[in-house]
């Protein structure tokens, strides 16, 4: 099954949405951006969740230390890591978080540009990552910018990603395109936050659903290829 994580999550309300629609996760931005969310909203929010679901804490460019005592006082399954985190720093966050997963973030644009050698810096560091995500972003956007990156061009390097951990797509997924980027890069899951808003930090429940929906549909169909 593509684990499917709808992020930018602020309220009850969009949590229990996103619920409802069969995510498997939630994700809660903890950086610059009109999705944030505080501390005390967030411990609310999860305090209200059943188990059942992941809850994933989304930072950029802050401290082990720091994503350590956040994650020490919500109850979050996990963190990712969407800034320019170095692959040494990887172990920093392992000894900080624990067993919680790990997922790294990279640019695409930034790793295209960057060649290989960046690139296996963070596979090498598999011991301390538990999944990478492929991101658009932008040099003023790590995320959320509701663009996708160049999908050809990033094959060879989401196939090299798949190969030694698992891979997450996201960045400008919505229900229309999902069933692409789920047949084209082969992900083990996909993240999406403005494709399923009507406004940033706002869900849009018909949107949330029909992602959802599109990506249980693309398992099916490829089920019944096999």
């Amino acid at each position: 099954m593509t684990w499917t994580k709808i992020c930018g999550t602020t309220n009850l309300h969009d949590a229990q949405i996103s619920m409802a629609a069969g995510a498997d996760a939630l994700g809660f931005i903890f950086a610059p951006s009109p999705r944030r969310i505080d501390i005390v909203t967030a411990s609310e929010i999860v305090l209200s969740l059943p188990r059942s679901i992941e809850l994933i804490a989304v930072f950029i460019n802050e401290t082990p230390r720091r994503v350590g005592e956040i994650v020490g006082q919500v109850a979050f399954s996990g963190v990712q890591l969407h800034g320019d985190e170095a692959a040494e720093q990887m172990r920093d966050f392992r000894r900080a978080v624990g067993g919680r997963k790990i997922i790294k973030t990279l640019q695409v644009r930034q790793m295209l540009n960057a060649g290989e050698e960046k690139l296996a810096k963070y596979l090498a560091a598999g011991a301390s990552i538990d999944a990478i995500l492929l991101d658009s972003g932008s040099t003023l956007q790590p995320g959320g910018t509701g663009a996708t990156f160049a999908w050809e061009d990033a094959v060879p390097l989401a196939a090299a990603i798949r190969e030694a951990m698992p891979l997450i797509i996201a960045g400008g997924l919505t229900a229309e395109n999902v069933a692409k980027a789920i047949e084209l890069f082969r992900p083990c899951g996909v993240d999406v936050v403005s494709g399923v808003e009507h406004e940033p930090g706002k869900k849009d429940q018909a949107k949330v659903r029909s992602f959802v929906a599109a990506v249980r549909q693309t398992e099916m169909s490829a089920k019944q290829d096999q």
